[in-house]
């Protein structure tokens, strides 16, 4: 079978789908501006997923350091070892007694699912597959993964993040504890970071707590004893080994619940003891923002003004009724358009994003009404199609 094309044509839910239902064996390419993974699949199930162009971090040795199941001394011994030997890291790591076998598989198998499920996130890209019956499964490689389990894995990740991202958007947040948590329950497994990794692979984990960030679970326990001075978003991905997803869905989930509190980071902290000096700069900011925004504007307004004839039109009191002159009014119009993009920026500066309609500029007192069709009778069109982009456009005359 030959497939191959753009992932803008052609999905990667599409392509897995499609192997997946075929039951076909080979190797599936994927490559984007900087990254290049390779998914080997065996009878329509995921047996491997590689990043040949992995990041530096990411890479097995350094992900062990960063969780601090190995030293970064005993991971520059095996690496010496492994130029003498021609072994393979992680049998090195294992025979030298620096980390356990199966804490080494859990930590490939958190190695392959991220270079997996990151594939969800590729806007754009190629792929091609090839059949080659020559993969097969190997014991050290993950269990193997039906790529309808995949999909609906894939799908959800896509849809919770937004959510997660709006309640925790700084990875440089550090945590403070608030209470503790409620005893553990019997039935929960006795070692907590293998109880914790199983339930974040664990289809009826997610099920459990799909869309609901209310649940306390191992991965919430796990995440929640990793809680310290110092340990930002970033760290606590290293260290819980539940991967980058399930540890900022417990984080919300602890923080929904208050059992910890977020606090800004230091740099934003830095210039007061409490988060309200934080506060106060973010609002000074946009009142400088705003000042800077209305010298412009009436730079530029003063600028038509002198370019055009006083006695066509009046400032003070004319209505759009008044003006007589085409030209006029589109020349008035270009200045109105230039004052409406700067109170835009100044809404976007402080609110993230841009409005979905004109009015929120006049709630928020940046603009009057009369100010969204002056010197026109009808409204001026507008639409956003990005956070940060828009079209503006005087009314069709």
């Amino acid at each position: 079978m030959a497939l191959t094309g753009t992932l803008k044509d052609f999905g990667i839910a599409d392509i897995l789908q499609l192997i997946g239902q075929q039951q076909k064996t080979g190797v599936l390419y994927l490559k984007s501006k900087d990254q290049d993974v390779q998914v080997f699949i065996r009878d329509g199930n995921i047996v491997r997923a590689e990043s040949v162009t992995r990041k530096k971090k990411d890479l097995l040795g350094n992900m062990l350091v960063s969780a601090e199941l190995i030293t970064p001394q005993q991971l520059e011994s095996a690496l010496e070892i492994q130029k003498r030997t021609l072994k393979r890291l992680g049998d090195v790591l294992t025979s030298t007694g620096a980390i356990s076998a199966e804490k080494l598989k859990q930590m490939m198998r958190l190695q392959v699912t991220e270079s997996l499920y990151g594939l969800f996130s590729w806007k754009a890209g190629d792929y091609e597959f090839k059949q080659e019956d020559s993969v097969q499964i190997d014991q050290d490689d993950l269990a193997p993964l039906r790529a309808e389990s995949v999909l609906m894995e894939g799908f959800r990740m896509v849809d919770e993040w937004p959510h997660l991202r709006k309640k925790l958007s700084n990875e440089a947040t550090t945590f403070e504890k608030l209470k503790e948590l409620p005893p553990q329950k019997a039935q929960e497994k006795e070692d907590d970071f293998d109880a914790s990794f199983d339930d974040a692979f664990s289809e009826e984990k997610k099920d459990e707590n799909k869309g609901e960030f209310k649940s306390i679970g191992s991965t919430e326990r796990r995440v929640y004893s990793l809680i310290g001075p110092g340990r930002d978003v970033r760290k606590l991905v290293d260290l819980s080994c539940l991967g980058e997803f399930e540890t900022w869905k417990a984080l919300v989930n602890l923080l929904n619940l208050d059992y910890i509190r977020a606090l800004p980071p230091s740099g934003l902290s830095s210039l007061s003891s409490s988060a309200r000096g934080g506060d106060l700069l973010v609002r000074l900011g946009g009142v400088l923002a705003r000042a800077v925004v209305t010298l412009l504007v009436i730079a530029a307004l003063g600028f038509v003004a002198s370019r055009l004839r006083p006695d066509t039109w009046d400032l003070q009191g004319a209505s759009a009724s008044s003006y007589s002159d085409p030209a006029a009014q589109r020349l008035v119009s270009r200045a109105q358009q230039v004052r409406i993009q700067a109170a835009l920026e100044v809404f976007r500066l402080e609110k993230g994003n841009l409005p979905e309609r004109l009015d929120s500029l006049v709630e928020v007192g940046l603009l009057r009404n009369e100010d969204l069709r002056y010197p026109w009778r009808d409204d001026y069109y507008y639409r956003r199609t990005s956070d940060r982009q828009f079209i503006l456009l005087p009314p069709l005359r």
